[in-house]
């Protein structure tokens, strides 16, 4: 199977993200962190808010409840969360996005 992200990115450090059967590298900035996140597994993701979000689909199928609106996002498309609005997802076995977090401290690096 071929990597979804190149050397370069899965160079990165690893994101210290707690969900299990996902991989996620970390490109940090004082301002924001960006991730490239793959799951490999089926994940549901309970709700949950924080500073705003803004990720683009590369790979699969995520289901995601935005302030009570619920849709799905596959490969191409887009999605946006203000911050402080809750939101919660199913994110399905074969899914990877880039995700821009606008905080710099959202996650860790692995240890």
């Amino acid at each position: 199977m071929n990597p979804i992200f190149p050397d370069a990115i899965r160079n990165l450090p690893q994101a210290d993200v707690p969900l299990t059967g996902s991989i996620s590298y970390l490109s940090q900035s004082d301002t924001h962190q960006i991730l490239f996140m793959e799951f490999h597994s089926d994940i549901e993701v309970p709700e949950h808010s924080h500073a705003a979000q803004f990720a683009i689909v590369v790979e699969g199928i995520i289901d995601l409840t935005i302030d009570g609106d619920k849709r799905s996002y596959a490969k191409g498309d887009r999605y946006y969360i203000p911050a402080g609005v809750k939101h919660g997802a199913k994110i399905h076995a074969g899914y990877a996005d880039v995700t821009y977090f606008d905080q710099p401290n959202r996650y860790s690096v692995k240890p």
